[in-house]
């Protein structure tokens, strides 16, 4: 599953994955514990694919973030969210060292971790992008013939920018038999 499907939900702890949409909301199941709850409009959601992280020179995705944590720790778990503060900045700077220091506080980067961990904990090691990862989920779901069939109707389709239309603009074309009538 890709960050498009995760959500920060404010005043709940950890994340939640998004299951279903209803009629006033969606229903999330936590990554904690599991547990399902309905989210109406009300909630303040974020999406893990649309936070960023602020640095000298651009903001950077919240994925960026996470791919380089674990080519750092080789796909496994991070140093722990509750270690001291001055710990934490320490390594978040390894990890981005030209993170924006008066705008990403040691909250923010306790979140990142704890975040990085529990994706880590539920098999969610995936942080491409979004597009990337739907393209091939649908890829998989396609037989041989029909990937075939897409890749080869996109090659052979004809292009339209030539064709021009007699009939005036707005008319329906009418056959020559309608017309002697």
């Amino acid at each position: 599953m890709s960050l498009e499907k995760v959500l920060s939900i404010a005043g709940k702890p950890g994340l939640y994955k998004l299951t279903t949409q209803t009629r006033n909301g969606f229903l999330a199941e936590s990554l904690l514990d599991g547990k399902r709850i309905n989210v109406s409009a009300r909630h303040n959601v974020s999406l893990l694919s649309e936070i960023a992280i602020y640095t000298l020179t651009e903001e950077v995705p919240l994925r960026v973030v996470f791919e380089k944590i674990a080519k750092k720790e080789d796909g496994k778990e991070s140093i722990s969210h509750k270690v001291p503060k001055i710990e934490l900045e320490e390594y978040f700077f390894g990890i981005l060292p030209d993170y924006d220091e008066e705008r990403v506080y040691a909250s923010d980067i306790k979140k990142v971790v704890q975040w990085y961990n529990l994706l880590v904990k539920n098999g969610m090691t995936d942080f491409s992008e979004a597009e990337e990862a739907v393209k091939e989920e649908v890829k998989e779901k396609l037989t041989p013939t029909q990937r075939e069939a897409i890749t080869g109707a996109a090659k052979t389709a004809p292009s339209k920018a030539g064709s021009k239309s007699t009939a005036k603009k707005g008319a329906t074309a009418k056959s020559t038999a309608a017309r002697k009538k």
